[in-house]
C-alpha cells in the first residue's frame, strides 16, 4: 500500500472535521508547495541532480529551513537510490513519509498539555506582542473547558496598554474568570494572587498571561524569571508547561524567537498562530527539527474552535491533501 494512503487510512480513524480543519487551513501553503512540487515532477522525466536542486529550492522558500531542508534532501537521496524510484511522481509520496518521520524523530513529541492527574496545572504562556498570545490563552481556556477542566487565567502582562481588558473580553466569552491588578502592577505579584485563587478554588488549570516587549529584551526575560520563581515556590513541580506562541507568517524570525525565550523559561511546547494566513508552512518543521520543541498547537481560522491540536500526520495530509485523495480514489 503507498505512503498516501496509508495516510488516508490514519486520519480517517480521527475526526473527518479535524481533516477538514487541517486541509482548509493549510491551503495557502499547499497552493505554493504542492503546485511547484507538482510543476517540478510534470517537467522532469527522470530523478537527476537538477531536480533536487529544484526541490531543495522550492523547499526552502515554504520556510522548512536550510537545515531541515539539507537533511531531508539528503535522505530523500538515499531512498530514492535504495527503492530505485527512476519516475518523478513516485518522489512527491516519499517526502511526505520523510516530512512525518522529521517531525516525529527523537524524543517523545505528544502535542497533549502535561495535566496533573491531582491539583493546579499551572501554565505559562510567552511570547512577543502581536503574536497572537492573549487570543490564543482564550482559545485555549475554551478547548479546556471543553474538555470538563475548570480554568482560570492570570493577566499577566500588566504593561502593554489594553492587555488586561483583551484577556478580560476573552473570559467573559468563553465563560473563565480573571486573576488582575490595575495597569503596571508587578506581573509576579498577579502571579502569587492568582495562584492563590487557583488553590482556594479547586481550580484544574491557570493559564498565565505574560509580558511581550522584545525591544526591551534583557528586562523581558528577567520579568519572565522573576514570574517563573513565583510560580515555582508557591506549585510544587510548576509552571507543567512554558508554551511559546510564535505568529507563523513571520517565518524565519518565528524561529529567532524561539531561540531567545527558549534560553530563559525552558519552552516545553510552541502554539503556531495564524498557519492558515501564511503560505510558508514548513516553518512547523524548522521550528522542531532545530529547536527540538514540539509544535503542541497550531491556529487554523478565526473561530475560537479553531485551535487545534497538532498532529504530523495531519499536517503532511494538509500539504498533499489533492494528491492523497486523488491516490485513494483511484
Amino acid at each position: 500500500m503507498s505512503f498516501f494512503k496509508k495516510l488516508k487510512e490514519k486520519i480517517t480513524f480521527q475526526t473527518e472535521s479535524v481533516s477538514e480543519k487541517f486541509k482548509e487551513g493549510l491551503t495557502k501553503t499547499r497552493d505554493s508547495f504542492s503546485g511547484k512540487v507538482n510543476d517540478l515532477v510534470a517537467r522532469y522525466r527522470k530523478v537527476d541532480e537538477d531536480f533536487f536542486e529544484e526541490l531543495e529550492e522550492i523547499l526552502i522558500g515554504a520556510d522548512v529551513g536550510v537545515n531541515t531542508v539539507m537533511e531531508l534532501i539528503d535522505e530523500l537521496r538515499m531512498e530514492v537510490k535504495r527503492r530505485n524510484i527512476q519516475d518523478p511522481r513516485e518522489v512527491q509520496a516519499v517526502i511526505s513519509e520523510k516530512l512525518v518521520e522529521i517531525y516525529e524523530a527523537g524524543e517523545d513529541i505528544s502535542p497533549r498539555i502535561n495535566m496533573q492527574d491531582e491539583g493546579l496545572t499551572v501554565i505559562l504562556v510567552v511570547g512577543v506582542n502581536g503574536v497572537g498570545k492573549t487570543t490564543s490563552i482564550g482559545k485555549l481556556s475554551n478547548k479546556l473547558k471543553q474538555d470538563g477542566k475548570k480554568v482560570l487565567l492570570a493577566a499577566g502582562d500588566t504593561f502593554r496598554a489594553g492587555a488586561i481588558e483583551q484577556l478580560e473580553v476573552w473570559g467573559e466569552r468563553v465563560g473563565v474568570d480573571v486573576i488582575k491588578q490595575s495597569s503596571g502592577s508587578d506581573p509576579a505579584a498577579v502571579m502569587f494572587d492568582a495562584i492563590q485563587a487557583a488553590k482556594a478554588r479547586n481550580v484544574d488549570v491557570l493559564l498565565c498571561d505574560t509580558a511581550g516587549r522584545l525591544q526591551n529584551k534583557v528586562n523581558l526575560m528577567k520579568e519572565l524569571e522573576k514570574v517563573k520563581r513565583v510560580i515555582e515556590r508557591e506549585v510544587q513541580g510548576a509552571p507543567h508547561e512554558v508554551l511559546l506562541v510564535l505568529d507563523a507568517t513571520t517565518g524565519q524570525n518565528a524561529l529567532s524567537q524561539a531561540k531567545i525565550f527558549s534560553e530563559v523559561t525552558n519552552v516545553s511546547g510552541i502554539i503556531l498562530t495564524k498557519l492558515d494566513g501564511t503560505a510558508k508552512g514548513g516553518i512547523v518543521l524548522a521550528i522542531r527539527n532545530e529547536l527540538k520543541i514540539p509544535v503542541k498547537f497550531v491556529g487554523l481560522g478565526e473561530k475560537v474552535e479553531d485551535l487545534q491540536e497538532f498532529n504530523a500526520e495531519q499536517y503532511v495530509y494538509g500539504l498533499f491533501a489533492d494528491m492523497v485523495d486523488k491516490e485513494v480514489v483511484e
